[in-house]
């Protein structure tokens, strides 16, 4: 499969925020969002096997929490459906995020799938395959980066027009954050003040979890590789 990195470092979104992860980061991707902070990753890269995958997933972590990401992972399902299955056979705890673009049904049932919809000024509305609803489990999660109102109110309706609290372990609002951030460790690069957004979520009762990018608060936002 084509591999732009692999690194160890705390998970900074979903309900495994906080938690040491191995991340192992796919090539390529479809989509073109507006916001898209690993342009990086559309291109390049290098070939692994798996079993090369799974041999450098161990040295940084033998056991615990490991997330397969992009670019857009689905896009090499071949390939990445049976590393996640022999990542859950040896013990790990496997997060899956994708767009949604793809068909998640093959996904092995105990993969914790973070499963983005994308908003209108992502650039990509209307990309999410809606059979995925159906693929998930009381263990997923659906996520929903925000850089407006515009945006919030689509999430929002999204969440109540499919029951979304009931379907998965967690629906999670996310404040963009500026494709060009450097620097400051903190919400000035956010497209969405994270207070705003909060008080709109609060006024509204949205069955949702505030999500921040924990990572970009504790390294440089422009950092690559953790």
């Amino acid at each position: 499969m084509q591999i732009t990195e692999i690194y160890k470092s705390i998970q900074g979104e979903s309900t495994h925020a906080g938690l040491p992860c191995v991340f192992v980061r796919l090539t390529g991707c479809n989509l073109r969002c507006s916001w898209c902070d690993s342009e990086y990753t559309f291109t390049g890269g290098h070939r692994m096997s798996m079993e090369e995958v799974l041999e450098e997933v161990e040295q940084l972590s033998p056991g615990g929490l490991v997330e397969i990401t992009g670019g857009e992972p689905m896009l090499q399902e071949k390939e990445v459906v049976p590393l996640m299955q022999r990542l859950l056979d040896d013990g790990y705890t496997v997060l899956l995020e994708t767009s949604g673009e793809r068909r998640l049904d093959h996904v092995p049932r105990a993969v914790h799938k973070i499963v983005d919809v994308k908003c209108p000024n992502s650039g990509e509305p209307d990309t999410f395959h809606m059979e995925n609803l159906e693929a998930l489990s009381s263990a997923d999660e659906i996520k929903f980066v925000l850089s407006d109102r515009t945006d919030y109110e689509f999430a929002k309706d999204f969440v109540a027009r499919h029951d979304l609290a009931r379907r998965v372990n967690a629906v999670l609002f996310s404040p963009a954050f500026a494709k060009d951030a450097r620097g400051g460790r903190d919400t000035s690069h956010c497209l969405l003040d994270p207070r705003e957004l909060a008080e709109w979520m609060l006024a509204d009762n949205v069955p949702a979890r505030l999500g921040l990018q924990l990572h970009k608060f504790i390294w440089d936002p422009a950092l690559k590789g953790v």
